[in-house]
């Protein structure tokens, strides 16, 4: 009989590329994999291209550290959500909830929770998100991406696994990234990303500096969904909606990059060797995360800072042009950093958490 593992996660495609990754994992070992998320949100899309997985929408509100009447709405919808996830939990009968965070995924933990099921949740920031503070009395297991994260939390059930990482993450088809774009080897590339939904602030200024950055650069810019500006179009400047297979190919022939400071996408950087000028979104819920990681990789010397609030066009390509500069200095310092490879880590725990729920159904428990 198969093991059955629920993943959850979702929101940004941050909460969810972890579990792309433990996706072909779960399926080695094979598991009977569900994925619980919302109804319209990016992790659908996303694990729809995964055949061995049964997808599972449930009702999802956003959890808001701020006054809005949407907030009294939502209260319904998690609360509808928690039930659907509870009965959803009690018919699927899982040995393991894994949770990558987000709002999606607390009514699945309480879910979890109520049918007694073990939870391993995953926290990718340096200092822990809203979902994940919820959620965090409820599991067995925490996993971080930060020693810091860990070694701050009060008992031993936080533990250190490093990154969750695309195994395909480096790329050496450097000529075939080259061609997509219509760039040449002579002139360096600068890669400008705003996350899974896009940065209206980094593309604006992209927009206002491209000329003069172009002078310097051949440009690949992910803008996000439906934010393509085709007016923009000219040599060396490359645009994308977003980009999942071919991201690889892309990092590659990146001397520098431009990006947001999501864990995800700034530790791949790092395993990566990139420069970074880190950007990242300072207000509310994981924005402000984004700072907390952000200011660790500038004082680690990983990576250089511009607050969205300073950010200027002259501040802008004064930035990059500090980072282009410097790009070996940077690369040399990320060079001594022990990566970490945290899918085999968590993989283990949660077979951990799963067996001991076997063991103790058994025992009558």
């Amino acid at each position: 009989m198969k093991n059955t593992i629920v993943l959850t996660g979702g929101g940004t495609a941050g909460h969810v590329s972890g579990n792309l990754v433990l996706i072909p994992k779960c399926e080695e070992e094979n598991w009977d994999i569900h994925y619980i998320g919302s109804e319209q949100g990016i992790e659908r899309k996303l694990v729809s291209d995964y055949k061995v997985v049964t997808y599972h929408p449930i009702s999802t509100g956003k959890l808001r550290r701020y006054l809005a009447w949407e907030n009294v709405i939502d209260v319904f919808r998690v609360v509808r959500g928690i039930f659907q996830a509870y009965r959803l939990i009690k018919k699927l009968k899982p040995h393991v909830i894994f949770s990558k965070g987000g709002f999606v995924a607390v009514p699945v933990v309480l879910g979890a929770r109520l049918n007694k099921v073990p939870i391993v949740i995953y926290e990718p920031d340096l200092n822990m998100g809203l979902a994940n503070k919820i959620s965090y009395p409820f599991a067995a297991t925490i996993c971080t991406a930060f020693k810091e994260t860990a070694a701050n939390l009060p008992d031993s059930k936080a533990v250190y696994t490093g990154p969750i990482l695309q195994k395909n993450l480096k790329s050496e088809n450097i000529q075939r990234a080259l061609n997509a774009c219509g760039f040449t080897s002579e002139k360096p590339v600068l890669l400008i990303m705003g996350g899974s939904l896009g940065a209206d602030s980094i593309n604006q200024m992209v927009k206002t500096t491209r000329h003069e950055l172009l002078n310097t650069f051949q440009m690949v810019h992910i803008c996000g969904k439906g934010k393509v500006d085709h007016t923009l179009s000219m040599p060396g400047y490359k645009a994308f909606e977003f980009v999942s297979g071919e991201l690889a190919d892309l990092l590659a022939i990146a001397d520098v990059v431009v990006s947001r400071a999501g864990s995800n996408s700034i530790m791949e950087l790092l395993a990566l060797q990139k420069p970074m000028l880190l950007i990242p979104h300072t207000r509310g819920g994981s924005r402000s995360g984004q700072l907390m990681n952000a200011q660790y990789f500038e004082q680690a010397g990983f990576a250089e800072l511009l607050l969205q609030e300073q950010m200027t066009a002259q501040s802008f390509i004064k930035a990059i042009g500090h980072l282009f500069e410097n790009r070996s200095i940077y690369a040399d310092n990320m060079n001594t950093q022990e990566n970490g490879e945290g899918a085999p880590k968590i993989m283990e725990l949660i077979k951990e958490a799963g067996n001991r729920d076997q063991l103790m159904n058994r025992s009558g428990f």
